[in-house]
């Protein structure tokens, strides 16, 4: 359950970061709502993630899956070229969560 409110947070940010481009600095309606109603949920399941996952794990996660997702959906939805640096550090960003989730004592709670 604790990682699913993790996903939520994820997916809010993502959305909300998605829509914040989308906003063009704020100055089309629809889409600075949905930016702020997602970083407001965003925010409120990290926080309720937060009481169950150490927050340099849920940091870890939540920037790392954060940053994957956000990036394909700007290359999906907005063009945003992905070449190969790119693809790699994001790659090595994944390993690292990975590692810290699976060989880290800072991850049990």
């Amino acid at each position: 359950m604790k990682y699913l409110l993790l996903a939520v947070a994820i997916v809010s940010e993502v959305v909300a970061t998605t829509a914040m481009k989308q906003s063009a600095g704020f100055t089309k309606p629809l889409w600075s709502v949905v930016t702020v109603i997602g970083y407001g949920v965003a925010f409120f399941f990290l926080s309720q993630t937060l009481k169950v996952i150490p927050t340099g794990i849920a940091y870890a996660i939540w920037s790392g899956v954060g940053i994957v997702l956000i990036s394909l959906a700007a290359w999906a939805l907005q063009g945003q070229k992905l070449d190969a640096p790119a693809l790699i550090g994001m790659a090595l960003i994944v390993i690292g969560v990975v590692v810290m989730n699976v060989f880290s004592k800072a991850s049990a709670h």
